[in-house]
């Protein structure tokens, strides 16, 4: 299947697009934005790798693209291999190297009974899904700057769903990409590299940002007051 047509593609405001894998288990569908800078463009999470995200993202012409990972799991890194400029959580980096399933968890997509609606190709075989080594170029730790130009993206780490989990905020006008830390779908601490206690500090720590919309990995986007009410009800359940 052409890659334009794998990807689903929705522009959410003149700078910022959100595309998704339609035909992936709902489970694994996770969202990939595409947000255009002065300098530079920024990607945030590339998919699970089944078609070439490079080949359907719009990139402004004649600008460099960074593509970012919001933490190591299968559903964020896919694409990731296909881009020059490769930042993602420093915490992980190793692994990004060699994208085994143990910390993928690529092995759970295998051994789905009904993974796809339909094939990125003919003849693609379930058995033979891999993730191809994306050695970082630009490791991102707490406190780091990810700064395309005309805005700037303070990284956070946000652990709890995985231990390498990142955010990327922009301090200045609000926007706030979450990864899995936050998202308006259910939440996953049950993982065995998850962490419940260390998940309630990061709810207890994203009440207190000056979020504007949250982009998460999955769902929809949200305002802050949405964002905050699930930190919330995360807090409240798992006390």
């Amino acid at each position: 299947m052409e890659a334009r047509k794998w990807f689903r593609r929705r522009q959410l405001t003149p700078e910022l697009a959100v595309y998704e894998e339609p035909f992936v288990n709902s489970f694994f569908r996770a969202n990939m934005f595409h947000l255009a800078g002065r300098d530079r463009d920024l990607l945030v999470d590339t998919g699970m790798g089944l078609a070439r995200l490079s080949e359907a993202i719009e990139p402004a012409a004649g600008k460099p693209l960074v593509a970012s990972a919001t933490h190591i799991h299968l559903d964020h890194v896919g694409s990731l291999h296909e881009f020059a400029e490769r930042a993602g959580p420093g915490y992980s980096a190793r692994s990004f190297e060699l994208m085994d399933d143990a910390k993928t968890y690529a092995d759970q997509f295998r051994d789905l009974d009904e993974p796809l609606a339909e094939p990125p190709e003919t003849g693609w075989q379930l058995a033979g899904y891999r993730l191809h080594p994306a050695k970082l170029t630009m490791p991102l730790f707490e406190g780091d700057v990810v700064d395309l130009g005309d805005r700037r993206f303070r990284v956070l780490h946000l652990p709890g769903h995985s231990p390498d989990s990142i955010g990327l905020l922009d301090e200045h006008d609000g926007l706030f990409f979450s990864g899995d830390a936050i998202h308006d779908q259910q939440l996953i601490d049950d993982l065995p590299d998850s962490d419940r206690r260390a998940y309630r500090e990061t709810m207890a720590r994203i009440l207190e940002l000056p979020v504007r919309i949250a982009c998460g990995g999955h769902g929809e986007a949200m305002d802050g007051e949405r964002m905050c009410e699930i930190a919330r009800a995360y807090l409240s359940r798992s006390a």
